[in-house]
């Protein structure tokens, strides 16, 4: 049981970490001498690094909100989840914590659906864009934490 415990803690770890550097990084959109995420769209020109503020559309708005929440509910089941480990009845299944984390797990792959309809064109004389790693991560982040948010609805606290 403690090892089924130590591996579901990692996975949750391991999703948080993916979730938060999908949300921070700076490659959504990758192409030539430019890369935009969700705060930013920087440029390389003339060996010089520039960044402007992102679009204020509100579909990158709603993506950012998404992903800043599915962080914040990737580790407020985190908290949860320590919680009840100690303070759960024996026997007892871990359902507030699977909530979070399968919400946290929604707002990914609602936000990465938006971006990946409303994502950025290339401009003209540019490389074409393509995917970042960010943009990558958040997909993978999307079934880990459902997947997660399941083992969650089926584990039980055992003495």
């Amino acid at each position: 049981m403690l090892l089924i415990l130590l591996g579901v803690l990692i996975l949750h770890l391991v999703i948080l970490v993916l979730l938060f550097v999908s949300t921070a990084a700076n490659a959504w959109t990758v192409g030539g001498s430019r890369s935009t995420d969700l705060w930013y769209n920087c440029q390389t020109t003339n060996g010089g690094y520039h960044c402007r503020p992102a679009s204020n559309e509100d579909w990158i708005q709603a993506v950012q909100a998404l992903m800043v929440l599915s962080v914040l509910f990737c580790f407020f089941s985190l908290i949860a989840f320590v919680y009840q480990l100690f303070r759960l009845v024996k026997g007892g299944r871990f359902f507030f914590t699977a909530i979070f984390q399968i919400l946290a797990s929604l707002f990914v792959m609602c936000g990465a659906i938006i971006y990946t309809v409303m994502s950025p064109e290339a401009e003209a004389g540019e490389a074409v864009a393509a995917f970042g790693y960010a943009y990558i991560l958040a997909w993978v982040a999307f079934p880990l934490s459902l997947v997660s948010g399941l083992i969650y609805i089926v584990l039980r606290k055992r003495e």
